[in-house]
C-alpha cells in the first residue's frame, strides 16, 4: 500500500473506494468459480459417459472445497489483521503476519497432498461415490491433489495483495490461472483425450502459474508488503491471533465440504446417482451465487480494517451499510435469475435431459431463499473485517452446523417425498440463519462501536 492507497482508504470516497476495490475482486471471483466450472462444463459434455462422469466430479467438490478451506484459515484471518496494522501504522508487524501465513500455508499444503494421496480413494467412497462414479471421482482427485501448494499459494497469498489494496494486482492473478484452465482442458481432455483426468492436469498446471504470479509480486518492490525468508519462521503469537479470525471462513468452506457429503450420501440414499448429479449442478450454482458476494466483501475489507485500525468509525459504518445494499440487491437478481430461467443455468453444465428436467425441479427448491443471503454474508464478513473472531464463528456454525446439517437428514422423514425433503433444507437453514444474523448483528455492531469510541476517549 503507497502513500497514496492509504490516504484513499483513510479519506476518499466510500462508494467510489468501494466500487474500485470490489468489482476487480468480484471478477476475480466470478473467475475463480470458472477453475472448476469449467471442468464440470467439459466434463459435462463428453459424449456417452458425461452425465456419469460428471457425478464423479461432484463427489471430489468436498475435497476441493476442504482443501481450500485450509488456505483460507491462514490468509482471511492474517489479510484483514494485517490491513489493521497498516491502518495502525505498523508495517513492520504487518510484513511479518505476510510471512508467517505464508510459512504456514507451505506447511499445510504438503500435509494435505500426502494425506489425500494415501487416504483420497476411501474418502471418496465414504462421500458418496459409487461402483460407476469412483473412477472418474479417483482420476480427478489424485492428480489434483498433488498441486495443494499451488492453490494455497496463489488463494492464500492472493488476500494479502488484496489487503494492501491492490485489487487489480489480485483480480490478474485469478485471471492467469482461469484463462490457462479454459484454455487447456478442451485440449488435455478432448485432444489428449485423457477425460477427468487432463481436466484435473489443466487446473493445477493453472494454478502453478497463479502461485508464481503472486509470489513474483509479493517479493517485488511493488509490493508494500514484502515476503521474506527470514519472516517465514512460524511465531505463536503472531500466527495464532491469525488462525483464530480465520476460523470463521475456515468452518464456512469445511462445512461445505461436509455438507456436500451429507447432500450427496442422502440424496444417494433416496434419488440414486440422478440426485447426486443434480446436486454437483446446484452446487456449482449455489459456488456462483456466493463468490460475487465474497467478492464484495473481499473489496470492503481493506477499507473497514484500515479505517477500524484508525479508529475511523464513521467511515467503518458507511462502507458496511453500502456492502449491504450491494449484498441484498446482488443475491435477489441471482434467485430472480434461477427461478425465472433453471433451465438457462443448468444446461451450462449438462446435455443430458432427464438430468437437466430433475435439476429444474430441484433448484426451485434448494435455491428458493438466496434472496436474502446477501444479509447473512455482509454482516458475517464485516465482523471478520473488524477483527471480532468469536460472533463470525458462531454465526458460521450456526447456519451450516447447527441448523443444515441436520435438517438434511430430519426433514426427508417429515416431508412424503424425502428428496424434495433433503432439498428443502438448504432454504429453511437461510432463512433461520437469516433472521438470527440480522439480529446479533444490530446488536453486537453498535456495542463494538461503542466500545471503540470509549477507547478514542
Amino acid at each position: 500500500m503507497n502513500a497514496t492507497a492509504e490516504k484513499d482508504l483513510g479519506s476518499g470516497s466510500i462508494g467510489k473506494l468501494l466500487f474500485q476495490l470490489a468489482l476487480p475482486a468480484i471478477i476475480a471471483q466470478i473467475i475463480n468459480v470458472l477453475y472448476n466450472m469449467v471442468d464440470r462444463m467439459y466434463i459435462g459434455h463428453i459424449p456417452d459417459i458425461g452425465a456419469t462422469a460428471l457425478t464423479g466430479m461432484g463427489i471430489t467438490m468436498p475435497v476441493i472445497t476442504a482443501i481450500s478451506a485450509f488456505a483460507a484459515l491462514v490468509s482471511m484471518g492474517g489479510a484483514p489483521l494485517a490491513s489493521i496494522k497498516m491502518g495502525q501504522k505498523k508495517p513492520e508487524e504487518a510484513e511479518k503476519i505476510l510471512g508467517n501465513c505464508a510459512g504456514l500455508l507451505v506447511i499445510l499444503s504438503l500435509v494435505l497432498t500426502v494425506f489425500f494421496e494415501i487416504f483420497g480413494k476411501d474418502i471418496l467412497m465414504i462421500f458418496g461415490a459409487s461402483e460407476s462414479t469412483i473412477g472418474y471421482a479417483w482420476d480427478y482427485m489424485k492428480i489434483y491433489a498433488l498441486g495443494t501448494i499451488f492453490v494455497h499459494l496463489s488463494l492464500g497469498l492472493n488476500a494479502f495483495i488484496s489487503a494492501q489494496g491492490y485489487s487489480k494486482i489480485s483480480m490478474y492473478t485469478v485471471l492467469l490461472g482461469a484463462i490457462c484452465n479454459i484454455i487447456l482442458d478442451p485440449i488435455f481432455i478432448f485432444v489428449f483425450d485423457m477425460g477427468v483426468q487432463g481436466a484435473a492436469l489443466a487446473t493445477i498446471i493453472s494454478q502453478a502459474l497463479s502461485s508464481i504470479w503472486v509470489v513474483y509480486f509479493l517479493t517485488s518492490k511493488k509490493s508494500f508488503l514484502r515476503l521474506k525468508l527470514k519472516s517465514m519462521k512460524l511465531d505463536p503469537s503472531i500466527i495464532l491471533p491469525c488462525l483464530a479470525l480465520g476460523l470463521s471462513p475456515f468452518i464456512m468452506q469445511l462445512t461445505e465440504s461436509v455438507i456436500n457429503v451429507c447432500f450427496n450420501t442422502s440424496l444417494l440414499k433416496y434419488g440414486g446417482d440422478l440426485a447426486v448429479g443434480a446436486m454437483t449442478i446446484l452446487g456449482s450454482l449455489m459456488q456462483f451465487s456466493l463468490l460475487p458476494l465474497q467478492g464484495l466483501t473481499q473489496g470492503s475489507q481493506p477499507i473497514i480494517s484500515f479505517n477500524y485500525g484508525a479508529n475511523n468509525l464513521e467511515r467503518v459504518k458507511k462502507t458496511f451499510k453500502l456492502l449491504l445494499i450491494s449484498s441484498v440487491i446482488y443475491s435477489t437478481l441471482f434467485w430472480a435469475l434461477s427461478m425465472i430461467a433453471p433451465g438457462l443455468l443448468i444446461s451450462i453444465f449438462t446435455s443430458n435431459e432427464e438430468l437437466i428436467q430433475f435439476s429444474k425441479w430441484a433448484i426451485h427448491i434448494y435455491m428458493s431463499a438466496v434472496l436474502i443471503f446477501g444479509i447473512q454474508l455482509a454482516c458475517q464478513q464485516t465482523f471478520i473485517a473488524l477483527g471480532n473472531a468469536k460472533t463470525s464463528v458462531f454465526l458460521a456454525l450456526l447456519r451450516k452446523v447447527i441448523l443444515l446439517i441436520p435438517l438434511i437428514y430430519i426433514l426427508p422423514n417429515i416431508v412424503p417425498n424425502p428428496v424434495f425433503g433433503v432439498f428443502l433444507a438448504e432454504p429453511v437453514a437461510d432463512v433461520i440463519a437469516v433472521t438470527v444474523t440480522a439480529s446479533m448483528f444490530l446488536y453486537s455492531f453498535k456495542k463494538l462501536m461503542r466500545q471503540s469510541e470509549n477507547q478514542v476517549a
